[in-house]
């Protein structure tokens, strides 16, 4: 049993309750590899759903959808991490369901109470008692203001933040012993994995946080008749509670209703592209879960655009070097993908620049390879998401995320209209977007920058030459190399050293032992340097086993 440390309060249950779920689930063998205890009754805890997929990443789901609300979102992050888990996995992951029970509307009332400090009744003309969204952190109800204004209110659960920590303890525990145990939790750095989850959760757990990424949403598309975005009620906002504008419209999931509406569907399917495009490529801002059921359709077509818990964040040089791989892409021009793919950060200990160019021309053209063949911009992000992880990619998670959301806007578009193109649309926005980068009006910013960096580096630079010809001089001068993972390196290297001594004294020892016990003769009292021998004996045997199971063990990992 692997020490899983000192847990905080009430965590050896949950760990139980881990073990049991896992378990009946068909993933006993999770449960041994991460030390978990072995639970004597599996039945226990939620109902079992009989039965079992036949898959293992069927099971895996629907373990995670039982094991509440942190491991769904663990879920939901790793489903974008394609350089993590296998393809299947990622795909079966896409499909969690985030849908329990809502909580009865006198709880609602009682946290809307704690939070506002005055009753519901006094906040609200009405509060519908059926919510209109129920998830396992939160659910949404739709309200009148006293005031009149029709206002959706998001609700956070109780004690659902209290839960997330002691399951966020959990995982970062575990993260520690399957980067000990398997090699594949070293080569990724699961407790980093751990970490950077544990951010984005706690963030989607602060609905203020949430109200603040709405408002900078509606600021960049200020002027923008075509996306809706709610206002926020500040007076009746909290950390766990949430008041915005209704937006009212047809689900843009309902194309039967959007046509008997009369709403031009390839229009709303452009103006979705566009909206990502845009929050991308250009204001390094976007809604990072453009699920169907966060976009309302209006009568005339403006798309609505709902809840802002989850958004990413690219700075300026991750959005130019990520506008030129998509051109290249659009282009069909390998070479430059890979030198975009080099700049953006995807490396890997194995990266071999004519390998990747000859993947890449076949993620471009799979089929044939006819030049006039149109590029697909979501076969080609899924393909180098499954390739980072057969070639043991390491891909900048910003990355990840926001090739995630491009692909899930790509699909969001063909349901209004299968015939949308996504290259299409992209080469037309992307090279606008490149153009107007070289405009002067855009070129001021950057040149008053790099004015500022050449009359500090004027002013520093003889004064650092100085310093550094004079330690040259004195023969103080050092240069510090870092070679990249050569820290894993050693660490190995210094395992396989530590086990060829211990093998070597425990070789030592067991012939030095069974040469003296052959010769020594038991007389009198002498009986007990006998068994001083035979205790060395055993010691050095039981030594030189332990040596050969670890290394059974790591070549099993």
């Amino acid at each position: 049993m692997v020490d899983l440390g000192r847990p905080r309060r009430g965590s050896p249950a949950r760990y139980r309750q881990i073990a049991c779920i896992l378990t009946r689930h068909g993933l006993g063998f999770l449960v041994d590899r991460l030390g978990l205890p072995r639970p004597d009754r599996p039945d226990q805890g939620t109902p079992s759903r009989q039965p079992l997929p036949p898959t293992l990443a069927g099971r895996v789901r629907l373990a995670l959808e039982d094991l509440g609300a942190t491991f769904i979102k663990l879920g939901q992050i790793l489903s974008t991490r394609g350089d993590l888990i296998p393809p299947e996995l990622a795909a079966e992951l896409g499909r969690l369901q985030d849908a329990v029970p809502p909580e009865p509307l006198e709880v609602v009332e009682e946290v809307i109470a704690e939070e506002l400090g005055r009753p519901a009744s006094a906040v609200f003309a009405s509060l519908e008692a059926e919510p209109l969204g129920s998830a396992s952190i939160g659910q949404v109800h739709a309200a009148t203001l006293l005031t009149g204004e029709q206002v959706v209110v998001k609700v956070q659960r109780p004690r659902v933040a209290e839960q997330v920590e002691e399951d966020l303890a959990i995982l970062s525990q575990l993260a520690r012993v399957a980067q000990r145990r398997t090699s594949w939790g070293r080569v990724h750095h699961l407790p980093a994995v751990v970490d950077e989850f544990a951010a984005t959760l706690r963030a989607e757990l602060d609905y203020i946080r949430e109200a603040r990424n709405a408002e900078r949403i509606a600021r960049n598309f200020a002027g923008v008749r075509d996306l809706r975005v709610p206002a926020i009620y500040w007076a009746d906002t909290t950390r766990r509670v949430l008041t915005m504008e209704r937006i009212d419209g047809i689900r843009i999931a309902d194309r039967a209703a959007m046509e008997a509406a009369g709403i031009d569907l390839r229009a709303v399917a452009v103006r979705t592209l566009h909206m990502s495009l845009k929050m991308v490529l250009e204001d390094g801002f976007y809604h990072a879960d453009p699920h169907p059921g966060n976009f309302m359709v209006g009568p005339d077509g403006s798309v609505g655009l709902l809840d802002f818990g989850m958004v990413g964040v690219l700075d300026q040089p991750t959005r130019e070097n990520l506008l030129y791989l998509l051109l290249a892409l659009v282009e069909g021009d390998a070479d430059r993908l890979v030198d975009r793919m080099l700049a953006l950060g995807i490396v890997g200990t194995t990266f071999q620049i004519e390998q990747m160019k000859h993947d890449i021309r076949h993620l471009i053209l799979p089929g044939a390879g006819l030049p006039e063949e149109e590029p697909d911009v979501h076969r080609f992000l899924d393909g180098l998401l499954t390739l980072a992880y057969r070639r043991q990619l390491r891909v900048p998670s910003s990355l990840l995320l926001v090739c995630k959301t491009i692909m899930m806007h790509q699909a969001l578009a063909r349901q209004c209209d299968p015939e949308c193109s996504l290259a299409e649309v992209l080469g037309s926005y992307a090279r606008r977007v490149a153009v107007e980068s070289y405009l002067p009006h855009r070129q001021v910013g950057r040149m008053l920058a790099f004015l500022s960096d050449l009359g500090h580096l004027a002013l520093t630079l003889p004064r650092h030459v100085h310093r550094l010809l004079l330690e040259a001089e004195q023969g103080h001068l050092t240069v510090n190399i870092r070679i990249r993972e050569i820290e894993h390196v050693l660490e190995v290297l210094n395992r396989l050293v530590n086990r060829l001594v211990l093998a070597i004294v425990a070789a030592g020892l067991t012939v030095a032992t069974a040469l003296l016990l052959q010769a020594y003769r038991f007389r009198g009292v002498e009986w007990i340097a006998g068994a001083l021998l035979v205790a060395g004996f055993v010691a050095a045997v039981g030594l030189a086993l332990w040596v050969i199971l670890m290394v059974v063990r790591q070549r099993h990992h």
